[in-house]
């Protein structure tokens, strides 16, 4: 059974943890390739000129704030920063823009669970009861787990390697925060544009993830060490490993295989996620595979 992220980390404690630093004498080139990366700038304290404590994503879509709005809650602010826009505009989710408030001790655990995703190791409380993060950012033990005693003894404590999981497992360690797969009693609705920011659900619901026999993950396209790659040309070749001579009914030349068959959802107002549901699309709907 999946645990919440937050009773997963809750499991370890903060002394378990070595942080990112610790992992660079010896991993000095994914240490220097990782920092650069999206996940490890997705939690930031606020600059003088951006609102709020907290501020949470990389920038490289939206950024979105977050602020203590009293002893018992936190409020997420009802304006984001869009890279699109270049502006500030409606965060996406919120009815008004006055935002929206959690309760720190909500059963759910909402905003613990926010601050858990965007930074590593367990999230805790103050004496004044404030939300702390153990290190910023997602880094390298949110994936290879608590590494203090690997730190201390390499050869014989050895961390968690995502490269020797099944394709399964993987999509499961990143959809503990990018939301898991659906669950067999579960039917979401994978023509709701919002669901096109779940990458792990909308994978496990295409034909290439579950004919692959194993070989599709999240890291086949995604090199989790590295910066989000940009450019078609670096999917297309992990596209090719596979369909290494397609047969198309329509002229695709020169075109990018992900264009056609993961194409961009715009979610309002400034933001667009590829359809990881691989398919086929008609232009007019990126939802809908033909």
């Amino acid at each position: 059974m999946w645990l919440p992220l937050v009773m997963l980390l809750a499991a370890a404690p903060k002394s378990d943890y070595a942080g990112a630093a610790a992992c660079k004498a010896c991993h000095a080139p994914q240490y220097a390739a990782q920092i650069k990366s999206e996940h490890a700038s997705a939690l930031a304290k606020s600059k003088p000129e951006q609102p709020g404590e907290w501020a949470f994503g990389s920038g490289l879509q939206a950024i979105t704030f977050v602020s203590r709005a009293d002893q018992e809650t936190y409020l997420e602010h009802g304006e984001s920063w869009f890279r699109e826009l270049k502006d500030y505009a409606r965060t996406p989710g919120h009815p008004t823009a006055a935002g929206m408030r959690y309760r720190i001790f909500d059963p759910a655990a909402r905003i613990l669970r926010c601050f858990a995703c965007h930074s590593t190791g367990p999230v805790t409380l103050s004496k004044e009861e404030a939300i702390v993060p153990t290190e910023l950012g997602v880094r390298c033990e949110d994936c290879h787990g608590p590494s203090a005693a690997h730190v201390a003894s390499p050869s014989t404590a050895k961390p968690v390697n995502p490269a020797r999981m099944t394709s399964v497992q993987v999509n499961g360690l990143c959809g503990s925060c990018h939301r898991m797969p659906a669950a067999a009693d579960d039917t979401p609705d994978l023509r709701n544009p919002w669901n096109a920011r779940h990458q792990p659900l909308t994978l496990a619901a295409s034909r290439c993830f579950n004919e692959s026999k194993g070989r599709l993950s999240c890291t086949t396209c995604h090199d989790p060490h590295a910066p989000l790659e940009r450019k078609t040309a670096g999917y297309n070749a992990a596209c090719v490993k596979c369909h290494a001579s397609p047969k198309h009914k329509e002229e695709v030349a020169g075109d990018s295989c992900v264009r056609c068959h993961m194409p961009g959802v715009k979610i309002p107002p400034g933001i667009v996620f590829a359809n990881h549901r691989i398919a086929v699309f008609n232009a007019s709907d990126p939802l809908t595979p033909r």
